[in-house]
C-alpha cells in the first residue's frame, strides 16, 4: 500500500496537470455549456480559480475514499486544502499585478503551481493533525457553496472586476480595489 504522502505528491501532479489542460477544454469541446461550468469560460480571475477547485475536489474523493478510515481527518483537511488552493490564485495574482501593474504568463503559471502545491501540503498536514477537524461542517458547506457560485456566476457573472477577463479591464487590479 502507498504511503499518503505518494498520493499527494501524486494528487499535486494530477491536479497540475488536468488544471493545464482544463484550461482548453471548454474552447476544444466547442463552448461545451457543461464542460464550462468545470472550466474556464473566459480569462477572468474567478474563472482561472476553477483549475485548482473542480481537479483538487475530484482528487480528493479518491483520497478520503482510500485514506478515511486511517486518516478520519481527511474530509476536513481536503475542504480546507480546495478552499485555500482556490483563495490563493485570486490573492496571488492581485498581489503581484497590484506590485507589477500588469499580467506577467510565467508569473500566472507560478500562480497555479504555487496555489496547487499549498493545497495539497495543507491537505497532509491537517489529515495527520486533525487541527481544522471541529470545521467540518463549516468546510464542506464552503466546498459547496463554492460549487453553487462557480456554476451560477459562470455564465451569470456579478459585475465585480474578478469575474472580468484582464484584457477587458485595463487596470485590473486598480478597477478590483476601487470596486470595494
Amino acid at each position: 500500500m502507498k504511503s499518503l504522502k505518494h498520493y499527494i505528491i501524486g494528487g499535486a501532479v494530477f491536479v497540475l496537470i488536468a488544471g493545464t489542460l482544463a484550461h482548453f477544454l471548454y474552447e476544444w469541446t466547442g463552448n461545451n455549456f457543461v464542460v464550462g461550468l468545470f472550466t474556464p469560460v473566459n480569462e477572468s480571475i474567478w474563472e482561472h480559480m476553477k483549475l485548482v477547485f473542480f481537479p483538487t475536489l475530484l482528487y480528493s474523493f479518491l483520497l478520503i475514499a482510500k485514506f478515511g478510515k486511517e486518516y478520519p481527518c481527511m474530509t476536513s483537511a481536503c475542504c480546507f486544502g480546495i478552499l485555500l488552493g482556490t483563495c490563493l490564485v485570486p490573492t496571488l495574482y492581485y498581489i503581484y499585478t497590484g506590485i507589477t501593474g500588469r499580467d506577467i504568463v510565467i508569473l500566472d503559471l507560478a500562480v497555479f503551481a504555487v496555489s496547487v502545491i499549498t493545497a495539497f501540503a495543507s491537505i497532509y498536514r491537517l489529515a495527520q493533525s486533525c487541527s481544522v477537524q471541529a470545521w467540518t461542517p463549516v468546510l464542506f458547506l464552503a466546498v459547496c457553496a463554492g460549487i453553487v457560485c462557480f456554476f451560477l456566476f459562470t455564465y451569470h457573472p456579478p459585475k465585480a472586476a474578478i469575474f472580468i477577463p484582464p484584457s477587458d479591464a485595463p487596470r485590473h487590479t486598480a478597477v478590483f480595489f476601487s470596486r470595494f
